[in-house]
């Protein structure tokens, strides 16, 4: 990683940001924490210092590779499904859930996959420090939706993370948020919307209620549909960026 230049994006007075949701669940089993404590080293990107932009040739081998990544990727199975399907694909995965974390490697040792990266901070750790217009595509899957009106500002999807959201997609790049909660869902629509970055990829209601051809089925929304709940998929193109 090296130090950004004072170009506005520093973040060297970063305060750390309050985290609202779990980092450790039930005990680790004996494969997931062993998981945890050969494979996630190799494997692990580390918290960027207030002020560094990560370098992606210290990540992967081939850093020239598309990039995606995934906020909260849960138990990793989507995540695993695409850098399975994408293997030409860089992949860097946030979850500061440690058992999450645990579900991934997993995957990932009985898949083969070379292709992954692990984040097991907070991701707004990690936004500031990508490098501009390196990311092909983001994923936000059913992130909490803190339902009381009280908690909205822990939402995920606010201006201040879908500036840094936009700022590492690249033109063209494409940003996908799925959720269960519908006024979530319409939150996070018109953030997007009134951002000014992004285009919604709707054109019929199909769009945005079935899930995409591409799209891996995640846990959490097997058990949100499995409870009659209605899931929408939203999908944005970043705008390209004026000269």
């Amino acid at each position: 990683m090296t130090p950004v230049p004072g170009n506005g994006n520093d973040h060297e007075d970063l305060p750390e940001h309050q985290f609202y949701g779990r980092r450790r669940g039930h005990p680790l089993r004996a494969r997931a924490a062993q998981l945890v404590e050969e494979v996630l080293p190799r494997v692990a990107v580390p918290r960027p210092a207030a002020g560094e932009r990560l370098g992606l040739a210290a990540v992967f081998p081939d850093p020239a590779r598309p990039l995606w990544v995934e906020i909260g990727f849960g138990r990793g199975e989507h995540l695993a499904a695409q850098a399975e399907a994408n293997p030409q694909v860089n992949f860097i995965g946030c979850e500061p859930f440690i058992n999450g974390v645990a579900g991934l490697l997993a995957h990932m040792e009985d898949r083969g996959l070379a292709n992954v990266r692990v984040f097991a901070e907070d991701a707004r750790y990690l936004l500031p420090a990508l490098p501009d217009a390196s990311v092909e595509r983001l994923f936000l899957l059913f992130p909490d939706p803190w339902p009381k009106k009280r908690h909205n500002k822990r939402r995920f999807i606010s201006d201040e993370n879908l500036t840094e959201i936009a700022r590492v997609l690249v033109d063209g790049g494409e940003f996908r948020f799925a959720t269960d909660h519908m006024d979530y869902c319409r939150w996070g629509l018109a953030h997007v919307m009134r951002h000014g970055a992004f285009e919604w990829l709707a054109e019929r209601p199909a769009d945005w209620r079935d899930r995409p051809a591409d799209w891996v089925e995640t846990r959490y929304e097997q058990k949100a549909l499995a409870r009659g709940e209605r899931c929408a998929y939203l999908r944005f193109r970043r705008l390209p960026r004026q000269a």
